[in-house]
């Protein structure tokens, strides 16, 4: 039998036993002299700098410039974002690229190291805004040693990018100089602007062979019917005045009239957030999406540059001269867009899009894409559950502008599926996939079309 006040004593004892149990599992393991917080890896820094990289390229090459090479600007920075992130996470395999950065780094830091060093290289005349930013973020970022690493492991990557893409054909003086002749693209009105960016269609792609690679077959034959459906169709829906649009056909056409690149790298970013995809997922549909859109560019113009075909507004004014029995010439005759200076065959709108899209249900393993895009031209936003529903609208939309002959779309946005196929199956793979997770579907994104 114990001494007396012996049970009370126990009882104390061991409530306080309990409390201090539940405050070791409140604050977690004990810290030992060696430990330090996991590094830094919010995702919400690759939207932060995919925003600043819209920005900055589209203060550079100006608001009004139709082209394709902002798209080139995207593929360089999220390649390197991506590298820098999955080289310290190891989870996919790095784009062309073996280096392995210290698993104590900040994945953070080296997505915002790179971005801001590959933006730096190729815009210097924004450096003081970048610079800016760069401070910003890294304020942000716990210093230490894995805030450090991840800066160094960042600037690697961005100088690996930047080495890759040297003498990669950009700004070459590449000329189109084929003369004008029935179904020969030359300069259209208003500006009669000569072609732009034609070294688009020589650049070294980041992912194909070659910029031919997935070059379409030839655009109809100005004799064929198939010539004349796409003319007629071009002429009664994407006229300016007159046509036999519906105000929401109307509205599609506005809809995709804008930059492209920026309605994309918008929906990225609500995407990614909404989904709560982490660091490496984010950087991955990042690169993913701008590296098959930057092939999908290099493939349209070379499509371009290899058959030169002529616009809308040339084809309906000059029908007269095709040969063509069921085309008529209307020498007044309008688009309700102002024509792109490039020709017609194929759509680099179109290409884009079915490049991405395809890109993006390899990635989410599944044709619903999910994707809020939205229109600076109109202020409104869509709302796409399926890849073939946006497809659909763009090639649409840019008959009933007026710019592009429905082949010219169709034979882009097949293109542009290809490019997302050959994408997943030779990059941005995870290291080591769970056995039960199935293959891409292989569902074609374009509408009524196949993959070839």
């Amino acid at each position: 039998m114990g001494t007396p006040g012996s049970g009370g004593r126990s009882i104390v004892r061991a409530v306080v036993s309990l409390l201090l149990l539940a405050a070791t599992v409140l604050a977690g393991p004990p810290a030992t002299a060696g430990s330090h917080p996991p590094p830094s890896a919010d995702p919400a820094a690759i939207r932060e700098w995919n925003a600043i990289a819209t920005e900055t390229i589209g203060t550079d090459l100006g608001p009004t410039r139709p082209s394709g090479q902002a798209v080139i600007w995207h593929g360089f920075v999220s390649a390197a974002v991506y590298n820098a992130v999955v080289g310290i996470q190891g989870r996919y395999t790095p784009y062309k690229w073996r280096a392995r950065g210290p698993s104590t780094a900040s994945p953070e830091a080296a997505a915002v190291a790179a971005a801001h060093h590959v933006l730096r290289t190729y815009f210097p005349a924004a450096g003081a805004t970048l610079d800016a930013a760069y401070a910003h973020s890294l304020a942000r970022i716990p210093d230490g040693p894995a805030k450090k690493q991840g800066v160094a492991f960042g600037v690697r990557a961005a100088d690996h990018i930047v080495e890759l893409r040297e003498g990669d054909g950009r700004f070459a003086p590449v000329e189109f100089t084929v003369p004008p002749a029935p179904g020969v693209w030359r300069p259209t009105p208003p500006a009669h602007q000569p072609f732009i960016d034609p070294w688009l269609g020589k650049l070294r792609p980041l992912l194909l062979t070659s910029p031919h690679q997935f070059r379409p077959g030839e655009p109809p034959a100005l004799s064929s019917a198939r010539y004349a459906e796409d003319v007629n169709e071009v002429k009664a829906m994407g006229a300016k005045n007159g046509s036999s649009r519906t105000p929401l056909q109307t509205e599609t056409a506005l809809f995709f009239g804008g930059s492209l690149v920026v309605q994309f790298q918008e929906a990225f970013r609500d995407h990614t957030a909404r989904h709560r995809l982490d660091i490496a997922e984010t950087a991955r549909l990042f690169a993913a999406g701008n590296a098959s859109a930057t092939d999908a560019v290099v493939a349209a113009w070379d499509a371009k540059l290899h058959y030169g075909f002529w616009r809308p507004i040339t084809a309906v004014r000059l029908a007269d001269t095709d040969g063509n029995p069921a085309t008529e010439a209307d020498p007044s005759w309008e688009p309700l867009l102002v024509t792109p200076p490039h020709p017609d065959y194929v759509s680099g709108h179109a290409a884009v899009a079915g490049a991405v899209t395809r890109t993006l249900t390899g990635i989410l393993g599944t044709a619903h894409i999910d994707l809020d895009i939205s229109s600076e031209l109109t202020g409104t936003t869509r709302h796409y559950e399926y890849a073939d529903q946006l497809n659909e609208d763009m090639i649409n939309a840019r008959v009933w502008a007026g710019i592009h002959s429905r082949s010219a779309d169709t034979a882009g946005c097949r293109a542009g599926n290809r490019i997302g196929v050959w994408t997943l199956a030779h990059y941005f793979q995870p290291v080591h996939p769970p056995r039960e997770q199935a293959s891409p579907p292989v569902r074609p994104t374009c509408p009524h079309g196949g993959e070839s």
